[in-house]
């Protein structure tokens, strides 16, 4: 048993037989020869590896016919060498990942300096079924080996067998030429000697001769054998899954090309004999002649990756894409005679690519877009990649490390169980996540967030990560909590003018049998009253609604500012101490929607006397300026707090002063930005605590009279 880095027995069941038809071929520990070594570089080259051996397995080597890539090494220790493997099998053995082989992980090659990471290697198998060694491709790369691949290195593998076939036949026949050389000058030294014996001589002379005939036979036959290698090997390029071909000379004359080849270019074997530029007239103004001319003249290997060609097939211009490899040939003077093209297209897996891409960046823009923050979690370890604007979701910055022991911390305490369990409920079924809860910024602000996930599994079906969004949805949440108010207000505010309006009708309809009661009118008025503040809370509504559904429509027509001015204060009338003072500093004729400008003013007024009940005097000025009229209603109240004055104009808001509560739906000033807005001007507000306020807006100045 020879001892051995894999843990397992290496030796076939045939072990002494086989090694009794490997010394028949007399080819143990002899040196290289240029045609092993041609076959070895041919399948390095087909390939892409940087090293491919011909070794033969004796009783305790391995011994190296050909080293394409590893020095001068000639032998290996068999325990240590995977091509021990190699003759274990009829098929090809493949390790495309040395490290992941159990039976690897203590060999020398795998583990030591040399860092071996693939091994691909086909058995050499004699004509009588004996497994003598292999030829083999190695990387200090893992890579990935498919069924064509293991069916070409077969191919190579077959080949090489032939040469070592057709070798040991040459050799057998320069034993027996030897042998008969011998013979034949015995007889003539015995002739020389005895001429007495002339008769039996000429028997045995007899007798050499068809031994020389058996010779000359056999050199037929390994003629014909030859010729059977070189049609095979023909056979093989041509049907090779490979683009294959060989220009001759400086014109490139297309001396070769298998099918494969002919496929991509888009030609027929008409175009053998042909210069490659007269056969491709498309690649005049590319490259590629300039690289070929360029590997003729210095004898240097050109390679070439995912390079862009543009060419020609049934009439049509293409765009490909291909791995290919200039390989010179070269004569016995070290002198370019040709150069072996060696292709693969990979115009597919580059247009997969390019539409990966451009999905990958459409999937950006539309996450940017819509503010959504991606991230993808290890499940084992913990550790959340996430993009820019998930981080900034939680308030971190781009650089910051941000896991998800990082994301439960954030999450106020009342939620944090229901996004574990969540979370532990996703990747138990399989199923998605979908989660809404409070967290907590570094700088101790609240906002809510909205996230997304699905487990991802890897091919035995294990969840091993949860890719998902994630988004800020606090002016959603705070939304709804107005929304929820104005409802609660709503039906406050709409409650107390039916209700009044109910008592009134009830004591109206217990005295109409005594129409002449004195309290009848009294009763009259605030029916009144309560009709008007319900038909402003109806109009608000109304007025929302249609803003909401973009159906605010304006009658748009030409009006004069300052009598709609004073038919605003006249609708309003003087109310407890405040008196009204208009400033005008020119004649203002105005193009807009005059009743819902004047709703406008009418909040602007209202406003100042609801919030300032103590301002004498309420100032409404027009002012005419080159491209806007502007007009501004000025109160001396109390003041607006610099904090609240970005939200007035917000759905919903109402303003409170000192705790004292207001009657109103708090969509007054709302409307009024909206219709401003349509009529393509501006609005806003200037106020000071202690010093009043001005509400004020403007309306483009279009539209000249006719």
């Amino acid at each position: 048993m020879i001892e051995n880095s894999f843990n397992k027995n290496i030796l076939p069941d045939n072990e002494a037989d086989r090694l009794q038809a490997l010394e028949h071929y007399k080819i143990t520990d002899t040196p290289s020869e240029k045609s092993f070594d041609s076959i070895c570089r041919l399948a390095a080259k087909t390939f892409g590896v940087p090293i491919s051996l011909l070794s033969i397995v004796d009783a305790e080597s391995v011994f190296f016919k050909s080293n394409i890539g590893m020095g001068t090494k000639k032998k290996a220790y068999r325990g240590d060498s995977l091509c021990a493997l190699a003759i274990l099998d009829d098929q090809v053995t493949v390790f495309e990942d040395a490290l992941k082989e159990p039976c690897l992980l203590t060999n020398p090659n795998v583990v030591g300096d040399f860092g071996l990471r693939f091994y691909a290697g086909a058995p050499l198998i004699t004509h009588d079924g004996y497994l003598i060694g292999s030829l083999c491709i190695i990387d200090k790369q893992k890579r990935t080996f498919s069924q064509k691949d293991r069916m070409i290195l077969e191919g190579f593998a077959e080949i090489a067998m032939d040469q070592i076939e057709l070798r040991r036949s040459s050799i057998e026949t320069i034993e027996k030429l030897a042998g008969a050389q011998i013979n034949i000058k015995n007889a003539v030294n015995e002739l020389a000697a005895v001429n007495s014996k002339l008769e039996l001589k000429n028997e045995e002379l007899k007798t050499v001769n068809n031994k020389l005939q058996k010779s000359f036979d056999l050199t037929k036959t390994l003629n014909s054998d030859l010729e059977i290698s070189e049609q095979r090997l023909k056979s093989f390029i041509s049907k090779a899954p490979i683009a294959f071909g060989i220009l001759k000379g400086e014109n490139m004359i297309i001396e070769l090309a298998n099918d494969m080849i002919l496929k991509i270019w888009g030609k027929t074997s008409s175009v053998i004999g042909v210069p490659l530029v007269e056969a491709m007239p498309e690649l005049k103004d590319q490259p590629y002649p300039k690289l070929l001319e360029n590997v003729y003249k210095s004898g240097e290997t050109f390679i070439g990756d995912t390079a862009y060609v543009k060419m020609e097939s049934d009439g049509v211009m293409r765009d490909c894409y291909f791995d290919f490899v200039y390989e010179p040939l070269k004569d016995h003077q070290n002198k370019t005679f040709a150069i072996i093209v060696i292709a693969n297209e990979v115009t597919e897996r580059i247009s997969n690519k390019l539409e990966l891409e451009e999905l990958n960046r459409q999937f950006e823009i539309a996450l940017h877009a819509g503010q959504l923050g991606s991230y993808n979690l290890n499940i084992k370890t913990g550790e959340m990649t996430c993009s820019e604007i998930c981080k900034s979701n939680y308030g971190r910055l781009a650089n910051e490390k941000f896991d998800f022991a990082d994301l439960i911390e954030c999450i106020e305490p009342e939620f944090k169980d229901m996004v574990a369990e969540k979370v532990s409920e996703s990747i138990a079924n399989k199923t998605q996540y979908n989660a809404e809860y409070l967290i907590k910024w570094p700088d101790g602000s609240l906002h809510w967030m909205s996230a997304s996930g699905l487990p991802g599994c890897d091919a035995e079906g294990n969840v091993t990560n949860m890719i998902g969004v994630t988004v800020d949805i606090t002016k959603r949440k705070n939304y709804e909590v107005q929304k929820d108010d104005f409802l609660s207000i709503a039906s406050h505010e709409l409650k107390t003018p039916i209700t009044s309006l109910k008592a009134t009708v009830q004591l109206l309809s217990k005295l109409k049998s005594n129409p002449e009661h004195p309290i009848i009118p009294k009763l009259i008025d605030q029916a009144d009253k309560s009709t008007d503040k319900l038909s402003t809370l109806v109009d608000d509504l109304l007025n929302m609604h249609r803003i909401s559904e973009g159906k605010l429509k304006l009658e748009e027509s030409h009006f004069d500012l300052a009598t709609m001015i004073e038919n605003c204060c006249n609708e309003v009338g003087m109310t407890g101490n405040h008196y009204f003072k208009i400033i005008s500093d020119g004649v203002a004729t105005a193009y807009g929607d005059e009743q819902k400008l004047e709703q406008v003013v009418l909040n602007f007024i209202n406003n100042a006397i609801k919030y300032a009940p103590q301002s004498d005097e309420i100032v409404i000025s027009i002012e005419c300026e080159t491209d806007n009229f502007k007009i501004s209603v000025t109160d001396q109240g109390e003041g607006i707090d610099p904090a609240i004055q970005p939200k007035l104009f917000d759905r919903y808001f109402r303003a409170s002063h000192d705790g004292r509560k207001y009657s109103g739906l708090g969509l007054g000033l709302y409307i009024s930005s909206e219709i401003v807005t349509r009529h393509g001007g501006e609005i806003g507000v200037i106020s000071k605590v202690g010093e009043g306020s001005t509400f004020w807006f403007s309306i483009p100045a279009k539209k000249e009279l006719l």
